[in-house]
């Protein structure tokens, strides 16, 4: 079935692949992608690739068995109350993903060295933020959103440029009847935790560098923070607890910051002998509800990447497990069962090395941009991409680096003949694309 999918993904999202964006490159993409049926124009800063696209339809997350859907089933039914979203499609506006949240306007998060652009006003969202304003302007005050996000990264056995997020927000009337709801779900978690086997290693729900909002109540704005933490903490126990132990979970709060809460917190648990960053959140900014035309409420949220969590859980050691199509990974898995990945087999790696000169008068070529072009050219077969030396030539004042690509299949053995076909690819598009000069 899933072998069906990806064939379908090829299907529905064509495009005639040019070249990639980069501020070193003058050629452009076809005039128009078509996505999941539609078709969008193209312009200067277009730097969505076919590979990235051929992801969009697949929607591992709603796959019965998956590990991803899994996870996201568990986290729903702990929120039996909420409504669940897994739908919403993935093209926003960079008006949609960063400004309707208080991004700044010179946030990195914005740049095409870090986001996919279909063009100037359409973009592949970087987070399930982005449709906070869309559901809260629907009126619905406690939810959780699942869905793939996008962002340009680094190859390595826990990045990848397309993974899954869900988002968990809950609204409460900023009055008198609102607060004592809070204050009553506050005792009722707290019972719960106080009876559980669990450590929580607390701070200060606010405090000078983590500030209450200007427009809110700062009674308010203190219990509805207590509310999300006991909310989180219970739902970590659900996850990461296990009665079997003797051991108690242990959970810590780390102020932090996000443009789209105050104050913010992440979330680290203390498992199999480390501590893991878990999640972020916390008070939902007021300008974010002030445009989704939401009056008289305060509330929180937060955010958790489903990869992250489901490789800690079910002991998967490398992210790119999660697309694969191999019948050894997925039939390990039942639908709503969490279980520890047996490794089917260890292929051994070829590591290839490509070293060149920028083009002259260029900056060097962005990590993220030599990455995406490797992954087009040799998709999940690369396992990793690490930049070994750069330098710039005291003469010449001419910029030089060079890449160590990691090519190693999870589900086969390469051959040599198709690892160097593979590498002669890499370089004929790096030279074509990015005028560099092979050393």
């Amino acid at each position: 079935m899933l072998q069906l999918r990806i064939f379908s993904a090829v299907q529905n999202c064509r495009c005639s692949y040019r070249s990639f964006h980069s501020s070193s490159v003058t050629s452009k993409y076809a005039d128009t992608l078509e996505i999941l049926g539609d078709k969008y124009h193209t312009d200067e800063i277009t730097n969505v690739t076919p590979s990235i696209l051929s992801k969009i339809p697949l929607q591992v997350h709603k796959q019965t068995g998956h590990p991803l859907n899994t996870l996201r089933s568990i986290i729903e039914s702990h929120y039996p109350d909420f409504s669940h979203f897994s739908s919403f499609n993935p093209l926003v506006t960079p008006f949609k993903n960063f400004d309707e949240l208080a991004f700044p306007k010179d946030h990195p998060g914005r740049s095409v060295t870090d986001s996919y652009y279909i063009h100037k006003n359409l973009m592949l969202r970087t987070h399930t933020s982005a449709h906070e304003v869309e559901v809260f302007s629907k009126g619905e005050d406690k939810w959780l959103l699942t869905a793939d996000v996008y962002r340009r990264d680094e190859i390595d056995g826990s990045h990848y440029p397309v993974f899954h997020q869900m988002e968990g927000a809950r609204l409460y009337s900023a009055d008198a009847s609102g607060m004592k709801q809070v204050e009553e779900d506050n005792e009722r978690l707290s019972r719960h935790l106080k009876m559980s086997n669990i450590i929580i290693e607390d701070i200060p729900h606010i405090s000078p560098t983590n500030p209450v909002q200007r427009t809110h109540d700062p009674v308010h704005s203190e219990l509805v923070a207590k509310n999300l933490k006991l909310s989180l903490n219970s739902l970590l126990l659900r996850l990461f607890g296990s009665t079997a132990s003797e051991e108690p979970l242990r959970v810590r709060w780390i102020e932090a910051y996000f443009p789209f809460t105050s104050p913010s917190f992440e979330v680290e648990v203390f498992f199999r002998g480390k501590w893991l960053e878990i999640l972020g959140c916390g008070v939902v900014i007021q300008s974010t509800l002030d445009i989704s035309n939401v009056e008289g409420k305060i509330g929180w949220a937060f955010g958790l990447g489903l990869e992250r969590i489901a490789m800690i859980l079910y002991s998967i050691p490398d992210i790119r497990l999660f697309w694969s199509t191999d019948e050894r990974f997925l039939s390990q898995f039942k639908d709503g069962e969490i279980t520890t990945f047996k490794p089917y087999s260890k292929f051994p790696s070829c590591f290839k090395d490509v070293s060149f000169w920028n083009a002259q008068g260029s900056a060097p070529l962005h990590d993220n941009d030599f990455c995406d072009l490797v992954r087009d050219v040799a998709g999940d077969l690369v396992e990793d991409v690490k930049m070994i030396d750069s330098f710039v030539h005291p003469k010449t004042n001419r910029s030089s680096s060079c890449y160590r690509i990691n090519y190693r299949s999870m589900d086969r053995s390469l051959s040599n003949e198709e690892v160097n076909e593979l590498q002669k690819s890499v370089v004929t598009r790096l030279t074509d694309l990015f005028r560099v000069e092979i050393r």
